[in-house]
């Protein structure tokens, strides 16, 4: 029997297909992403692969990615990427997102929105009906004011809360900033409005809503490979 571990590995062969030499390349973040780098790396080493650049969302992808033997770059040098690779905390029917849990959604979406082609790796559990049914939407605060912010978070029809570390202190992402989690009962009604809101709101920094922004969504299950083109 597959464990979804299992099933994370098979979705990163199937996206690892999907890369050529001397592309740039945008790594993602999270256990799934992981996996994809030290691919990514053998196949480097292997010769299979030659020249391949990629650019880091987070300071661990980075360390991974040195460590594997990958070649980076910031977007100031490679503003164009050929492919972006990464994971999904929840994926519904129209290959729009949850992202963030992984606490680097900012940077995550940057360079998603810089890649001509956003593919998105994982098990077949992150697929849903409708987004925020699972996980909570992670959402990136400023620090000034931060209590003031999960406050009016709270106003949105969900129940919001400051993310701390287990010693209680508030949890920083690779930017400096807090974030905050956000629990909808019956999920997200209206995605596109919610991040409207989020999006108007000083002191809301980002959010963890990726919305159009997949070209391909590729998951794997007990049912084999589900690998879908995005509109």
């Amino acid at each position: 029997m597959n464990s979804d571990a299992d099933y994370k590995q098979q979705a990163v062969l199937q996206a690892l297909e999907l890369v050529r030499s001397e592309m740039v390349l945008g790594l993602g973040s999270g256990s799934t992403i992981a996996h994809f780098i030290d691919g990514l790396g053998a196949r480097l080493r292997s010769g299979q692969l030659q020249r391949v650049i990629g650019v880091p969302t987070s300071l661990q992808t980075a360390q991974r990615a040195k460590s594997a033997g990958i070649a980076l770059a910031e977007l100031a040098a490679h503003p164009h990427l050929d492919l972006a690779v990464d994971g999904a905390d929840e994926i519904d029917p129209q290959c729009n997102l949850i992202k963030g849990l992984g606490r680097a959604l900012l940077r995550e979406k940057i360079v998603a929105q810089h890649a001509l082609q956003f593919v998105v790796v994982a098990d077949d559990s992150k697929r849903v009906g409708r987004l925020g049914v699972r996980c909570p939407l992670p959402v990136e605060i400023l620090s000034f004011e931060a209590a003031a912010h999960v406050r009016w978070l709270g106003t949105l029809g969900c129940r919001a809360e400051l993310w701390c570390e287990a010693d209680g202190t508030p949890l920083l992402t690779d930017n400096g900033n807090q974030l905050a989690r956000c629990w909808f009962a019956d999920g997200i009604s209206d995605p596109a409005a919610l991040a409207q809101q989020l999006q108007a709101r000083a002191g809301i920094i980002e959010h963890g809503l990726f919305l159009g922004l997949a070209t391909r969504v590729i998951t794997v299950g007990a049912d084999g490979v589900r690998d879908e083109h995005c509109n």
